[in-house]
């Protein structure tokens, strides 16, 4: 039973939501725990489950030291799959109502200094189809601050030269465009012409192909970005992310205003770009302190 309905609450993401295969994935292995969890207590049944329960789950991924943010995501899983099931009358009543958020410990996104970036994107050889490929996803994410998942959604159709633009499908399939400058310009054409006719084996719409010639999927995009980034000189760990959080931080630090920013980035909430000006912020403070001479006078 509580397989099929996960099974299903997984199916109703993915075809009515329009969410990315990654989250898709996020969603199944939280689940996956908790299921396993219920059978772990030999619950059998939804009237079984209730707020203490589910205390006692999230007790159960603090002794297993889970981190707080993924103790988190726990929850914001449990949440949906909650609010799923009643819309589906399935259950009557929604444990979750009385289940708080873990407080957070306030960590500021990781981000590349722009020399940082440079240096990155400079990282694969244009001289063959794989290295443009691999060029075009650095400078696509890092020009346009695209998710992974959007950039592996983008069609040929939705770039638009003239305009420099391109159609981007967001989550919840929220529209939006974003912009691209001569940098991404240039690449774009040069893999139209160079890199992508070599992966197309037949006709195909999307822009990233993969070695089959078929869609670049959101998994084998973000092991490609990883390979590139683990070869890179930064002391922290990267994802594709760390490149959305570098272009949204370099646009505040060049004057860009935080609603334009969220745009671009298609945050539905400002409060979630406003995470960027503390970056900017906490930026202007250390230059100022290494740099004026009254602030590190001893």
């Amino acid at each position: 039973m509580f397989q099929n309905d996960k099974d299903a609450f997984l199916s109703y993401l993915e075809n009515q939501k329009g969410y990315s295969s990654h989250t898709i994935l996020n969603y199944d292995n939280d689940l996956k725990n908790f299921l396993s969890f219920l059978k772990r207590e030999e619950i059998h049944a939804y009237k079984e489950i209730d707020y203490k329960l589910i205390r006692n789950y999230l007790n159960f991924l603090d002794e297993r030291n889970f981190s707080k943010a993924t103790i988190a995501r726990h929850i914001s899983s449990l949440r949906s799959f909650y609010k799923y099931l009643l819309k589906e009358g399935i259950v009557s009543k929604n444990p979750m109502l009385f289940i708080s958020n873990p407080k957070l410990d306030k960590k500021l996104p990781k981000f590349l200094y722009e020399k940082e970036v440079e240096t990155l994107l400079s990282m694969p050889k244009l001289d063959n189809p794989k290295g443009l490929r691999e060029a075009l996803l650095l400078e696509f994410l890092y020009s346009t601050g695209v998710r992974v998942s959007e950039l592996c959604s983008i069609k040929v159709k939705d770039i638009s030269f003239s305009e420099k633009s391109v159609r981007v499908l967001g989550k919840g399939n929220k529209e939006r465009y974003v912009y691209f400058g001569k940098q991404l310009d240039d690449l774009l054409k040069l893999y139209l012409k160079e890199s992508r006719p070599y992966f197309e084996k037949t006709r195909n719409d999307y822009l990233f192909l993969n070695d089959s010639g078929h869609q670049l999927q959101d998994r084998r995009a973000r092991a490609l970005i990883d390979n590139l980034l683990k070869r890179s000189c930064a002391d922290f760990h990267m994802s594709p992310h760390t490149l959305r959080h570098s272009f949204a931080t370099h646009m505040l630090n060049h004057g860009a205003d935080l609603k334009t920013v969220q745009e671009l980035l298609g945050h539905v909430d400002l409060s979630t770009t406003q995470i960027y000006t503390h970056i900017s912020n906490e930026r202007l403070r250390s230059v100022y302190l290494h740099s004026h001479p009254r602030a590190h006078k001893k």
